[in-house]
């Protein structure tokens, strides 16, 4: 009775993580695809709300997502952005890159219709090395990436850049 028993805990397990993976794996593919949109960016919690204008290449499958894109703000200033992310389950990891200081390392999980992920970069910002960035599926064809860090000087969130998306 017991090698039944742990048969069936064994076949629960294995169904649940399948099921768990297939969740991502739908989550992910509904984020495929071109985006374009605007939003705002502050360089630190202090500085001035930049207008941008920004389109992005999603890559998507049942374990990745990639995000490729360029931003545009005061009509000149161009920059590249690109996150690089793995799902283990709802776990993800992965690699920002648009930072000024360097490429930052990612690490968080899947609640609902968005990615809550730490962001952990390359040298200090806003008086350390931490933020979060959400990646937030808002519709079927929209997206919101959203960056908050906390201001030193109040201990307050604030939002640094958040860029609303639409697939074309």
């Amino acid at each position: 009775m017991k090698s039944f028993a742990r048969f069936l805990l064994a076949g629960c397990l294995v169904t649940a993580s399948a099921t768990a993976d297939a969740d991502e794996a739908n989550f992910l593919s509904s984020l495929q695809g071109n985006f374009s949109g605007k939003g705002t960016v502050k360089v630190t919690t202090d500085a001035p709300t930049v207008n941008v204008s920004c389109t992005f290449n999603s890559d998507a499958t049942s374990s990745s997502l990639s995000l490729d894109g360029n931003c545009r703000g005061l009509v000149v200033v161009t920059r590249a952005i690109s996150a690089n992310l793995k799902a283990r389950g709802a776990k993800y990891t992965g690699v920002y890159v648009g930072s000024r200081t360097g490429p930052a390392q990612l690490a968080g999980s899947r609640s609902g219709n968005a990615l809550s992920l730490g962001i952990r970069g390359a040298a200090e910002v806003n008086g350390d090395r931490k933020a979060r960035l959400t990646v937030e599926k808002t519709s079927g064809d929209g997206m919101r990436l959203t960056v908050t860090d906390v201001d030193p000087k109040t201990g307050n969130n604030v939002v640094t850049s958040r860029i609303d998306l639409k697939r074309i």
